[in-house]
């Protein structure tokens, strides 16, 4: 199930609405076979995305306290509830072709929350898969989140977050995931003690070579 050449780009803190736009350029450049898979590590300033299964109920706050905390709202194509991202969140987007041996989208996202789970284990965190749900967990805290969209010629855009050393304060203005009652944390409150998004971003990469068995890294194009 080898995916062969993988591109990485790291992107730092860049604002949503630009990353939306270079991974739409690259789903097409992938499925016209111009680019390799791809996989896009980086932050994005205070953002709620809004995927196709929410419910403007699990947006809390009003427009007016969205504007005062800095945060800007997209409607996303991808699968999935309401999120929040911001800085000290990573953040992955895989654009890979799942074609022609790799056309499972239930095995697809297993396969993301191991790589979030081994990357916590590297940290001596016990990350755990919840039944009928996607995404990771501690001891029944939510550290990461996955939406993802395949589209028909099953190229893949979107992807996951890790909470690494944000603010989760941020969460209360939304029901994650639309899950009522969640409790969110990141990396660092499990830790406790400081930590780098570019340290867990080396471990991520690595434990995404080793899931999707892909050890050769492609000449950026």
């Amino acid at each position: 199930m080898a995916l062969g050449c993988l591109e990485i780009k790291h992107l730092g803190l860049m604002p949503y609405k630009e990353s939306l736009r270079i991974q739409e350029q690259l789903v097409l450049s992938r499925r016209s076979g111009e680019v390799p898979d791809q996989l896009l590590m980086q932050e994005h300033p205070h953002v709620i995305t809004v995927g196709k299964s929410s419910s403007e109920e699990h947006i809390l706050v009003t427009e007016e306290q969205i504007s005062d905390l800095g945060i800007n709202v997209f409607k996303v194509g991808r699968g999935g509830d309401v999120t929040y991202h911001g800085p000290g969140q990573l953040v992955g987007y895989p654009i890979l072709d799942l074609k022609p041996n790799r056309k499972d989208l239930h095995r697809y996202l297993r396969d993301l929350e191991e790589v979030l789970i081994r990357s916590l284990a590297v940290l001596s965190i016990e990350g755990r898969r919840r039944d009928k749900m996607t995404g990771v967990w501690v001891e029944g805290r939510k550290i990461a989140a996955i939406g993802v969209r395949v589209s028909s010629q099953w190229i893949t855009s979107h992807g996951f977050s890790i909470n690494v050393c944000n603010d989760l304060s941020y969460f209360e203005t939304i029901v994650p995931c639309g899950i009522k009652d969640v409790e969110v944390t990141s990396i660092a409150n499990e830790l406790g003690t400081k930590i780098t998004i570019g340290a867990v971003t080396r471990i991520v990469v690595q434990e995404f070579r080793e899931v999707f068995q892909t050890n050769v890294e492609c000449d950026p194009q």
